[in-house]
């Protein structure tokens, strides 16, 4: 009998998943790291295949374009900010509309100065492809903004929903100028658009508050 020679075996699929895994990771992370350092324009794929050490033909294993990086990066974004803004309408508890209104700012801008790649993707991308999770966001937040108003008697019950999405659109707007010359965001934009803001949302406010 011949003893049989030692074949290479090929990786196991679940080995194959974890590369796959980490090297998807590592194209996000790269994407990130390139819009924070370099802006939106710099962050081509090309530039992305540079830093996470993958050729740009494997990079299309994993997303369909430069757009699908993009979402991804943006949908971490999203859930984060999402956690965030959640957290700060419900402890402490804001009192009054400017404490909501300053409660939702504060985690929005506190959150572009952390994560400067967010910034690039929320303003500098104005992506109109389905993949775009932010109107969605906006929706999401202005809904659950209208709740918090409403059950605490800041706002009258028959306020409509567009009202609370407008305030969000201002926001967008505003922060959109704040941060388009800083990544520390103006403040004094900043402050105007909590002005801006609370006194929109007063005028649906009940009677006495």
């Amino acid at each position: 009998m011949f003893e049989g020679k030692p074949t290479s075996q090929a990786p196991s699929r679940p080995a194959v998943q974890r590369r796959g895994v980490a090297r998807r990771r590592a194209i996000l992370d790269a994407a990130e790291a390139l819009l924070g350092e370099q802006g939106y324009e710099a962050t081509t794929l090309k530039a992305i295949s540079e830093r996470a050490g993958i050729p740009v033909a494997s990079i299309y294993h994993y997303f369909s374009d430069r757009y699908g990086v993009e979402a991804e990066l943006l949908e971490r974004h999203v859930r984060e900010l999402d956690a965030r803004i959640g957290a700060a309408l419900e402890a402490p508890g804001p009192r009054t509309l400017r404490d909501a209104v300053d409660a939702v700012l504060d985690a929005v801008r506190d959150y572009f100065r952390a994560h400067p790649s967010c910034t690039e993707l929320w303003f500098a991308r104005r992506s109109t492809t389905a993949g775009d999770p932010v109107p969605a966001f906006d929706g999401a937040q202005a809904e659950r903004l209208h709740h918090f108003l409403v059950e605490r008697g800041l706002i009258s019950v028959d306020t409509p929903r567009h009202v609370l999405r407008l305030a969000f659109e201002v926001g967008n707007r505003l922060l959109d100028i704040a941060f388009r010359g800083t990544p520390a965001g103006d403040e004094t934009t900043i402050g105007e658009a909590r002005r801006a803001i609370t006194a929109y949302l007063a005028t649906y406010a009940p009677p006495g508050v």
